[in-house]
């Protein structure tokens, strides 16, 4: 049996199944046209010898179901083949999952390699819109909230007390002037810490890159499993030996 590489027999699949269901469209509409299917032949011999003599009329068939049935099992035995081929293929192309010169996971089928693929691509979307701190704060972890928290700051707290001004002292004729006026007067202070359940930035990169460096290391040993030799299987012919014998 002829060898090929994983990779190859899933870059031919798409071609031979596109080929092969519009073969197979064509032979389904072929056997439609009933009048294709159908012939005649018809000869005119007058009652007598004296009598009008009239050509022989014929009509062919054009459209045998025995030839559409062979054209059906040749658009349709060359994918079974390949789809045969490939899922076999895949139920052995393995590899291991190396990060940093290490072993993460062993023998990983190519199926959910392509699947933890994807996964990746998506985490990374999460990732890249984690929450981070505020640059312009200086953070810490509290292990009492268990949040980043800043330093505490300190702030006053001020109240308007009522004061008067006396404009002009009283007189034996007239009273005193006086105006109300406020003063802002010192009565307290605030302290004040502020929390977030966010992530400082050197953390995200760190996640990022994890991120990435996983998703290298899987489609590395995505291409190795794809590299892996199978043999191509044949059973179309077997198939549609049955169903059209």
């Amino acid at each position: 049996m002829a060898q090929t590489q994983l990779n190859q027999i899933v870059a031919l699949e798409k071609g031979v199944k596109s080929r092969s269901y519009a073969d197979f469209t064509a032979a389904h509409h072929q056997l439609q046209k009933a009048p294709m299917l159908s012939g005649i032949s018809r000869t005119y011999k007058p009652k007598d010898d004296e009598g009008e003599q009239l050509p022989p009329e014929s009509t062919r068939v054009q459209v045998r179901t025995t030839e559409v049935l062979l054209e059906a099992q040749v658009a349709l035995a060359r994918l079974f083949d390949v789809t045969l081929t490939k899922d076999v293929a895949n139920g052995t192309a393995k590899a291991n999952i190396v990060v940093d010169g290490k072993t993460l996971a062993a023998d990983v089928p190519v199926t959910y390699l392509l699947f933890l693929e994807k996964q990746l691509t998506d985490l990374l979307t999460f990732v890249n819109k984690l929450p981070v701190l505020d640059a312009a704060e200086t953070w810490s972890y509290d292990e009492a909230t268990d949040a980043y928290a800043t330093a505490p700051t300190q702030t006053t707290r001020s109240k308007k007390v009522p004061r008067n001004h006396v404009k002009a002292e009283a007189t034996e004729k007239h009273p005193a002037q006086v105006e109300m006026y406020f003063e802002d007067v010192l009565v307290g202070y605030w302290t004040t810490v502020k929390f977030s359940g966010a992530l400082p930035q050197a953390r995200v990169n760190e996640l990022k890159a994890r991120v990435v460096k996983l998703s290298e290391a899987v489609k590395i040993a995505r291409e190795e499993a794809n590299s892996t030799v199978v043999t191509d299987k044949k059973i179309g012919d077997k198939i549609f030996g049955y169903l059209f014998a």
